[in-house]
């Protein structure tokens, strides 16, 4: 599946003096994209920027057409396009779940009350046989069970695209097969960047990022096996598999 997308054009972005990205030009028209890479290869950045939250200090992101951010016009963070931070406790506001929900689904619905809000919470819970979580208190919630409140926010609220920073990282095995198959399920364009590669393995395309720089692009099999293979001969030749 394709679908109309994204179109990075000559980015260069910054943070202080180290450069992040440096002519980054990219097309991500795909409905699922991967992106992998070592810590600090500008994953992150890169689903910042797409978010609105980070501004390109050269160069422009187009989405259908529609230049939304670019060295020029600023930025502005947009209701049709959800970022799942790594760490749950960056985006979590509100000391329950059902108030989490709540400013999510009435965030994609402006003007609506909050008894409006409070039903269609209550009824997505419902729908999901998670009831019983709405007057649980986030504080008592597990780290994975944190990040999982935070994708039932991104997906109360319905946005046109969904960023996934690390999404994984915090879940044991069923939580993160369930994430892989509701995230299979959604009608939407979905980017993940993540370090377990097995739940990009088969998408369509997945980016390698180094350094800022695109190393490799294309199907999920073929560059996943390509930055496996690279991690393993890094391995060897800076003696890792001595210290296993």
């Amino acid at each position: 599946m394709t679908m109309q997308g994204w179109e990075l054009q000559d980015i260069h972005l910054r943070r202080g003096q180290t450069p992040v990205f440096a002519g980054l030009h990219l097309q991500l028209h795909e409905a699922r994209i991967g992106l992998i890479g070592f810590n600090g290869a500008g994953k992150t950045s890169l689903l910042r920027m797409l978010a609105g939250l980070d501004v390109p200090q050269q160069g422009r992101i187009v989405r259908q057409g529609e230049t939304l951010h670019s060295a020029e016009r600023g930025h502005a963070p947009s209701r049709r396009v959800g970022l799942m931070f790594q760490n749950p406790d960056d985006q979590i506001i509100f000391p329950t779940v059902q108030e989490e929900l709540q400013l999510s689904w009435r965030s994609a619905h402006p003007g609506s009350s909050r008894a409006q809000a409070a039903q269609a919470v209550a009824d997505f819970l419902q729908q999901r046989g998670l009831a019983h979580w709405a007057e649980r208190a986030v504080g008592s919630l597990s780290q994975g069970q944190r990040q999982w409140v935070c994708w039932l926010a991104m997906r109360v609220a319905q946005p046109e695209v969904l960023l996934l920073d690390e999404p994984y990282a915090s879940l044991d095995l069923p939580g993160q097969l369930r994430l892989a198959a509701d995230i299979a399920a959604c009608p939407q364009q979905v980017l993940v960047s993540t370090h377990v590669l097995d739940y990009v393995r088969d998408y369509p395309r997945v980016l390698w990022l180094e350094q800022g720089q695109l190393r490799l692009d294309g199907p999920g099999q073929q560059v996943c096996a390509a930055y496996e293979a690279h991690v393993r001969r890094l391995g060897i030749d800076q003696g890792w598999a001595q210290h296993g």
